[in-house]
């Protein structure tokens, strides 16, 4: 599916997505990758929700994000409860939902002006 944004000279979005892949700024990503509306972490390296633990997060914490969001694919997966915590007690909210979800949600909060990262699952 294709999103369409007025314009993403100035920050990330989501472009577009499917099975396998998202596309952001019209650029094709395959990989599970972070982004936030001025940085891109590219090639995450995780593949699955049972894999997430605390630190793979450490990258987001210069940024400051207020919120981040797991797109976890194709299915909404809750990744364990102590991981959870351990973000909120970073003062980082969170919020869990399905890949295509996470997308439309992270342009609407982008475009709002507000510190979003969307970390993206994409299963190989």
């Amino acid at each position: 599916m294709k999103l369409h944004l007025a314009n993403f000279a100035h920050q990330y979005i989501f472009t577009g997505y499917g099975d396998g892949y998202v596309l952001i700024n019209q650029n094709r990503y395959e990989k599970s990758l972070i982004v936030l509306p001025d940085y891109l972490i590219e090639n995450w390296p995780i593949l699955s929700v049972s894999q997430l633990e605390a630190q793979h997060f450490q990258n987001l914490l210069p940024h400051k994000p207020e919120i981040v969001i797991l797109g976890t694919g194709a299915k909404h997966q809750f990744p364990d409860q102590s991981l959870l915590s351990q973000l909120v007690k970073l003062g980082i909210g969170i919020e869990v939902m399905d890949t295509k979800a996470c997308c439309r949600t992270y342009n609407i909060l982008a475009e709002e002006g507000r510190r979003v990262a969307a970390a993206i699952l994409i299963e190989p």
